[in-house]
């Protein structure tokens, strides 16, 4: 037993040493935003020591437990652990959230209050990836929109209170849902109440209760990792937003609903899963193809990546309903691939809207001569969400593609379908991609843009997407560094649904 509290640690540190930024002197943009990437980058280097030398890997248990009694008249505990399945979304937040405060250097209106909202979702996610809670668990997952609704409609595009909104309505009717089930399962399970995923795991449920259960848990998950047709405010909100918020939506927020449907509707309502998950296979493939061929339809740069983001999650989905041990680790492998390759894209596209001010494709053209690195670092990150071979994305599908293959529930040619309908949408997403590259970087398009500073990336540029651009290589010639972490816990989640 280690007695340190290392996770109450790393889930309080930012939002407590944010709450710091307000005290430091107004005018000094500089002093705020070193303040707010020195904190990230401790909490980085805290996570990195606790996995380093307080996490066992071969071990698919919950790990560095703590469970401290909250409030005494709900059975409400601070309850935090980490196990094979968030540890890999834990340090994909700690490196993505360092890189945003890094990225959000420009951001010079009201900076304070911008840093202090990023440290909060910082904590925010660290917390819902470590809860061992359900209640925890659903107030880390609310403590995530309120920063998200004030970065839109404060930094946003000229249609910002619009999307805004719309993110909040949409997020918070699958909160609504999310804290039916939580408070469903609480109370249903035993004769008193519990929410402590160790107990729950092992809970069985009436089959119809479990399905209402599990139909409120895949409504809250379908609409934060957006599943069709619950996806629509994800291409508004990545439109209007500032592109260090797009980078924490697309690399972040989207893995917390893939998250939550492994971690709570298949570990804890497996009956249910296994009957929903024919039905999650055919609507990730649906989505797959569905996002591939509305992306090129879209004239806004950060509505096509959007709609890509939204066809790559479609195999997470597919791995997650495969119920086979390599479909769901390609879907683990999945969550972080894309959680860096998104990023990145955004972070290209803002980049070249800081120094163009154009937002629509029709009007942009021939960036590669004047932005020859933005146009490099662009075209490799494209190749990677086109699934090149020796990146991360292409490992990422194809372990998912083997996990559909090898399934044992489906029969052969509902797999063969699937497959085809899979590779279909690998085949159109080069086209989209391909495109975006075209319409912004070829051509002779001259640019009558008054103001425009012709300036390529400078060196903080250049880091971020570089420091992404090595771990998508990196993961896509040695995957095992991720599977590692995710194949003892996914193993032990897949056996137990063929042995009770």
């Amino acid at each position: 037993m280690n007695y340190f509290p290392w996770l109450t640690l790393i889930v309080v540190l930012p939002i407590f040493a944010g709450s710091f930024i307000f005290f430091l002197p107004h005018r000094g943009n500089k002093v705020i935003s070193w303040y707010a990437i020195f904190i990230s980058i401790l909490e980085l280097l805290l996570m990195t020591y606790i996995f380093c030398y307080h996490f066992q890997l071969n071990d698919p248990l919950n790990q560095l437990a703590e469970d401290y009694k909250w409030i005494n008249f709900f059975y409400f505990y601070w309850r935090l652990g980490i196990d094979g399945l968030s540890i890999g979304p834990i340090l994909l937040t700690g490196f993505i959230t360092t890189l945003v405060t890094l990225a959000a250097r420009p951001v010079t209106r009201d900076s304070r209050l911008f840093h202090f909202l990023m440290l909060a979702m910082y904590s925010g996610q660290i917390g819902s990836f470590a809860s061992r809670d359900l209640l925890l668990f659903f107030i880390m997952w609310e403590l995530e929109l309120i920063p998200v609704y004030l970065l839109l409609s404060m930094w946003g595009g000229k249609k910002r209170l619009y999307s805004a909104t719309k993110f909040i309505l949409y997020t918070a009717g699958g909160s609504v849902f999310l804290l039916i089930g939580v408070l469903g399962i609480g109370l249903c399970g035993s004769n008193e109440p519990t929410l402590n995923f160790e107990t729950l795991v092992n809970q069985s449920y009436p089959v119809v209760l479990e399905i209402i259960f599990y139909i409120g848990f895949l409504i809250a998950f379908a609409v934060k990792s957006p599943i069709i047709p619950l996806h629509t405010w994800l291409p508004d909100t990545h439109g209007e937003a500032h592109y260090s918020t797009c980078m924490l939506l697309a690399g972040i927020l989207l893995k917390m609903g893939a998250y939550g449907l492994v971690r709570i509707n298949m570990e804890l309502l497996p009956h249910a899963h296994s009957i929903f998950s024919p039905w999650l296979i055919l609507v990730g493939a649906i989505q797959i193809i569905y996002a591939a061929l509305t992306s090129p339809g879209q004239r806004n740069v950060k509505k096509r990546i959007a709609y890509s983001s939204v066809s790559h999650m479609g195999f997470i989905i597919i791995g997650i309903g495969s119920i086979t041990d390599t479909g769901l680790n390609g879907a683990v492998l999945q969550i972080i691939s894309h959680g860096f390759i998104g990023a990145a894209l955004f972070f290209l596209a803002g980049t070249s809207y800081d120094r163009m001010r154009l937002v629509y494709l029709d009007e942009m053209g021939g960036m590669a001569i004047p932005f020859p690195k933005i146009f490099t670092m662009f075209s490799i990150l494209s190749m990677a969400s086109l699934t090149l071979p020796g990146m991360s994305g292409f490992v990422a599908e194809l372990i998912v593609f083997f996990g559909i293959i090898t399934s044992r529930q489906y029969l052969l040619m509902p797999k063969i379908l699937i497959t085809f309908v899979m590779a279909i949408g690998m085949i159109l997403t080069p086209i989209y991609l391909l495109s975006i590259l075209r319409q912004m970087f070829y051509g002779y398009k001259l640019f009558n843009v008054p103001n425009s500073n012709f300036l390529d990336s400078g060196p903080r540029e250049l880091f971020v997407s570089i420091s992404i651009l090595l771990p998508t290589i990196g993961i896509g010639i040695y995957p095992d560094f991720v599977l590692s972490l995710s194949v003892d816990k996914v193993e032990a989640i897949i056996s137990n649904y063929f042995y009770r």
